[in-house]
């Protein structure tokens, strides 16, 4: 007789967010997958059967169904590990996904969207490309964690890091505060701590006014790809930006490489040499 677990939903959304550290975008996303599975599928006899909720996903882009998919697992480790179900998934063949480079900004277009921000865009901006930064990591930023060479970053799963700055950003910052006096966060309104929502129009406004479009990720690209550009080893950046996974960082290896393949063959003077017959 087919059970059903759709009461274990929000305990584990709940779980999600302040056991797991989730972002509110992550934990609304996995709503919204689990929400879809539990209205087609069952569990009978201990295994939870997902071939309805593939076929109904199917037409979907293969990133969103790997998504969908990866909030199903993490549903069905909880109530395995947390509530003690010992349910089987069947149907759960993984998705193949290619991964896509990134397309970071050029800094000379970055540097023209500072120089038309105003005081908040302007660091939103800096912090973001300065120490490659996630939005929800930006949006987290303490007042007590900044110190003058470094600020302690609030990551994935609620894993510290301290990532370095500038004097250069440490004297923005100052700035900042002298203007906004923020009273716990860095970037608040006056109900307090800005969203991350909140954060990423501004950053699009800021880019709009010298007609790019931007968002937060391309700008933690930018931070990435330059400083693969400028030397620094791969080790050293998957530190920096929070990666649990080498791997994740090396796809910015291929981007520098086509990059740096792309200058050559706009710069060298050989590229323009016709065959010899």
């Amino acid at each position: 007789m087919p059970v059903s677990i759709a009461h274990y939903k929000e305990p584990f959304l709940t779980y999600l967010g302040q056991v797991r550290g989730a972002s509110p975008l992550t934990v609304k996303t996995y709503e919204i997958a689990l929400r879809q599975m539990l209205q087609l599928c069952h569990v009978e006899e201990q295994r939870l059967y997902l071939m309805p909720f593939r076929k109904a996903i199917a037409t979907q882009n293969k990133k969103t169904i790997t998504k969908k998919l990866s909030a199903v697992r993490t549903f069905v480790d909880y109530l395995n590990e947390i509530e003690s179900l010992k349910i089987i998934l069947r149907d759960d063949t993984p998705i193949k996904v290619p991964k896509s480079l990134p397309k970071p900004i050029e800094h000379h277009h970055i540097m023209e969207a500072l120089s038309h921000a105003n005081p908040q865009e302007y660091l939103i901006i800096l912090l973001l490309y300065g120490m490659g930064l996630r939005i929800s990591e930006l949006s987290h930023i303490k007042l007590d964690a900044i110190k003058p060479r470094w600020i302690r970053v609030t990551g994935k799963g609620n894993k510290m890091r301290d990532v370095p700055i500038t004097a250069q950003i440490f004297d923005a910052i100052a700035h900042y505060r002298s203007l906004y006096a923020p009273r716990a966060f860095l970037f608040e309104d006056e109900e307090g701590k800005l969203s991350e929502d909140s954060l990423r129009y501004k950053l699009v406004k800021a880019f709009e006014r010298v007609a790019i479009k931007a968002t937060p990720h391309q700008l933690r690209h930018a931070y990435a790809t330059q400083l693969l550009n400028s030397g620094a080893k791969i080790e050293a950046i998957s530190e920096l930006m929070g990666h649990e996974s080498i791997a994740t960082t090396q796809i910015y290896t291929q981007l520098a490489s086509k990059q740096k393949m792309a200058t050559y063959q706009q710069a060298h003077p050989l590229m323009t040499l016709s065959p010899k017959e």
